[in-house]
């Protein structure tokens, strides 16, 4: 599955949060893989941050590293930076952006 998220920095951590991904922790490229996550790409635009995630099920993925020491790490060091995660208070579902259109789709669909 496919997972589009959407964040936001806090203001001036732009540059720290890009440092900061430069190279990720070994350890966390481990549970990542553990949980079900093959690719996970971010793009930014001024504080805006948005995230592909390829994955066998994200819930389930969030639910298995919220245990996980690596990503509990990561989330202290990398929290200091974003402000937040739209549509967070509806818990990891509610953060999954909904999709509206893709090219592939329509592409299928045409060719029935």
């Amino acid at each position: 599955m496919r997972v589009a998220l959407h964040s936001v920095l806090r203001e001036g951590h732009e540059l720290a949060y890009e440092e900061a991904h430069v190279v990720i922790p070994d350890d966390l490229v481990a549970a990542f893989a553990r949980v079900g996550i093959h690719d996970w790409t971010i793009w930014r635009s001024g504080r805006d941050l948005f995230h592909l995630v390829e994955c066998d099920d994200f819930a389930a993925a969030m639910r298995a590293l919220a245990d996980d020491p690596a990503d509990q790490r990561w989330q202290a060091f990398i929290g200091r930076h974003v402000d937040h995660f739209e549509g967070a208070d509806d818990g990891e579902e509610g953060r999954i952006l909904g999709r509206v259109w893709d090219l592939a789709g329509q592409r299928a669909t045409a060719g029935r």
